[in-house]
């Protein structure tokens, strides 16, 4: 299973479909939409306690499912036992901040987890750390460059 993750994150109109708060396609108001990936997780209660541990805000805590928040960011962390091949990317300011929270952390004698990767250059530009949360669940801990329009 391979699932996309698009988030919309409000900001002035840069489409030239979309002016003033409408999109030209749909004649939908726009502007305040955000697409909120379901995260799978085989173990529900190990995987918040993950989150919580990395920094992530739950919002949400029921039965089934639980919402994590992280800046303007959100996801959905639900019970699925079929979480291959799904990564998520998360775009932060401070990398080495972060890798020196993340590093400092018991993953792997806490969750079974791989050790996370530290950060390093990919080959097309990002510098990047993994984390692996209990699932398997593949997370990208990428440098945001403010130089690049779409890394915002």
């Amino acid at each position: 299973m391979c699932l996309a993750v698009i988030a919309f994150i409000p900001r002035k109109p840069s489409h030239p479909l979309q002016t003033k708060g409408i999109n030209r396609m749909t004649n939908i108001p726009s502007g305040t939409e955000v697409a909120r990936p379901f995260v799978p997780a085989k173990d529900l209660e190990s995987s918040k306690r993950f989150y919580s541990k990395l920094g992530f805000e739950i919002v949400l805590d029921a039965d089934d499912v639980a919402i994590f928040r992280i800046g303007p960011s959100s996801f959905l962390l639900t019970r699925f036992d079929h979480a291959e091949h799904f990564m998520m990317q998360l775009m932060i300011d401070d990398l080495d901040a972060w890798w020196a929270r993340i590093a400092a952390l018991p993953l792997k004698s806490e969750f079974g987890v791989p050790d996370p990767r530290p950060p390093k250059m990919q080959p097309w530009g990002l510098r990047i750390a993994y984390v692996v949360d209990p699932s398997g669940v593949l997370w990208h801990v990428a440098q945001r460059r403010p130089s690049i329009p779409h890394d915002a």
